[in-house]
């Protein structure tokens, strides 16, 4: 049987060490334990991840959330191929307002889970990605633009673990 395609935004590694959030904190040090290292689903992040991170100021959490994309081995979609049609959908998704113009790294999250048709594009971002509204509005744009397979966004909470 197939895995599951996921594909995580930069807010999911980041509550690995949000200490002013416990029990989310808890539940995605859980979801890295449980599910990342078992390899029960396929897990990927973008270069955008990686530009997200490597803008974190403070050098020791930035090493820290570099470190984590090493020892869980998630490898990195080459979105190279893809750049124009990516751009091309975030760009649809800040104009028809689902996602704010300040918040493009949002946009090409959800592009990127499009394009390359992951299942799941998990985050904790519940103000811009993670909640069921957005989740219909981008499908509607989705299906505009010829990209019929849908997918969920959710929240670490959400996956099951197997």
């Amino acid at each position: 049987m197939r895995k599951y395609k996921i594909y995580l935004d930069t807010s999911v590694i980041n509550f690995l060490f949000a200490d002013d959030a416990p029990e989310k904190k808890e539940v995605t040090v859980d979801f890295f334990s449980g599910v990342v290292s078992q390899n029960i689903y396929e897990i990927f992040i973008s270069p955008i991840v990686v530009d997200e991170i490597n803008k974190t100021r403070d050098e020791i959490k930035r090493q820290k959330l570099l470190d984590v994309i090493r020892e869980f081995n998630i490898p990195l979609i080459d979105i190279n191929s893809q750049r124009e049609e990516i751009e091309k959908l975030a760009g649809l998704y800040i104009n028809s307002k689902i996602i704010p113009v300040n918040k493009l790294e949002d946009a090409l999250h959800v592009a990127i889970a499009t394009v390359f048709e992951f299942e799941i594009l998990l985050s904790w971002n519940y103000k811009h990605l993670a909640n069921v509204n957005k989740e219909r509005m981008i499908l509607l744009i989705n299906v505009s633009e010829g990209y019929s397979k849908p997918f969920r966004l959710i929240t670490p909470m959400e996956v099951s673990y197997g």
